[in-house]
């Protein structure tokens, strides 16, 4: 994949905070993109956390709680799903991963 060097020009409307405006206008490209911005570099696990708050949020239309994500991501890597997500994104769900999964910023979550 080519490198993105200015995402400004390439990115759908975001709020003050970095989130996504309208969900809808989010793809890997994006997701890629805030990545970059948050210094994460997307492994098969990220894409993996990443594709199923798509999916839940496709057939529920609200973000997945993190509790749901960490348990999809135990299915894949076992008992240590919630280290593994802190490693994923060491500054939480809601700052990371909603941000790259193209949610709008969640009010009232814990992280973890």
């Amino acid at each position: 994949m080519e490198q993105i060097t200015d995402v400004s020009t390439l990115m759908p409307e975001r709020d003050a905070e970095g989130y996504l405006v309208d969900p809808a206008d989010w793809n890997e490209d994006v997701a890629q993109a805030l990545a970059q911005g948050e210094k994460i570099e997307m492994t098969d696990d990220h894409w993996d956390v990443i594709r199923f708050m798509r999916d839940y949020y496709d057939e529920h239309q609200v973000a997945a709680d993190a509790r749901f994500a960490i348990k999809h991501l135990a299915e894949r890597v076992g008992r240590d799903a919630q280290k593994r997500m802190f490693v994923l994104f060491p500054y939480g769900y809601v700052k990371q991963a909603c941000k790259i999964a193209g949610m709008r910023r969640p009010r009232n979550w814990s992280t973890g």
